[in-house]
């Protein structure tokens, strides 16, 4: 019998071993890879190939849902299932716009995380209770649908930077962590802040967990 191979992203490692001994306990399900941040996960995802990406949100330097796109967009074939301690409209909407085929709650059973598991590599999808009704109502919050076009006119690099200065990091440690120039990362800040008609970082770092780049519960330092 051929197993799934699955890679887990998840950036607390208590809960990352929780998941990897369900998982490891199915006999058709293996788990070839563990990252704790959303840029590992693309880097081992590329290398590994995975059928299944069980990806966390809220992971630093790159969050779950940038990373699920970045995957999505270079390994059209593997299969991405967002975990999230939280349902809320931005999150949820984002994970289907990205191509994720599955949204469960950290929460869930692990008869879920399997079950979400062998579904989405049958090719179908597979969310979790809260979550389906969630889309089913096809309920957006106001001004959710502006907030939502915000993030769609951003690029990639533009929501890489915004989330490492949500989560704090000065430009030069952002320029260091993304190989680029002090001038290139103060260069995407400015048009961020066009574009988001936002010029303060406090609201910058509003507007990125507003919007489910990053999560309310992430620690975050205003400079």
């Amino acid at each position: 019998m051929k197993r799934i191979t699955v890679l887990l992203a998840e950036d607390h490692e208590i809960v990352r071993e929780g998941f990897r001994k369900l998982l490891e306990a199915e006999d058709d399900i293996e788990v070839i890879g563990e990252a704790q941040n959303g840029r590992l996960a693309v880097e081992m995802t590329r290398k590994l190939r995975p059928a299944v990406v069980v990806m966390d949100i809220a992971m630093p330097l790159l969050n779950g849902l940038e990373a699920a796109r970045q995957i999505r967009k270079a390994l059209p074939a593997t299969k991405v299932v967002i975990l999230s301690a939280h349902s809320d409209d931005a999150y949820v909407d984002q994970a289907v716009a990205i191509g994720a085929v599955g949204f469960l709650l950290k929460q869930t059973s692990s008869h879920d995380l399997s079950r979400a598991i062998r579904e989405v590599q049958k090719g179908n999808t597979f969310f979790g209770a809260s979550v389906s009704k969630r889309l089913h109502a096809q309920k957006t919050p106001a001004g959710g649908g502006a907030l939502r076009k915000k993030v769609a006119r951003l690029s990639s690099r533009e929501l890489e930077v915004l989330q490492l200065i949500a989560e704090g990091k000065a430009n030069k440690e952002t320029a260091a962590e993304l190989g680029i120039s002090i001038k290139t990362v103060e260069k995407h800040r400015q048009n961020l802040m066009a574009k988001l008609n936002i010029h303060e970082i406090s609201g910058l770092t509003r507007y990125a967990i507003g919007a489910g780049i990053i999560e309310s519960s992430v620690q975050l330092t205003i400079r």
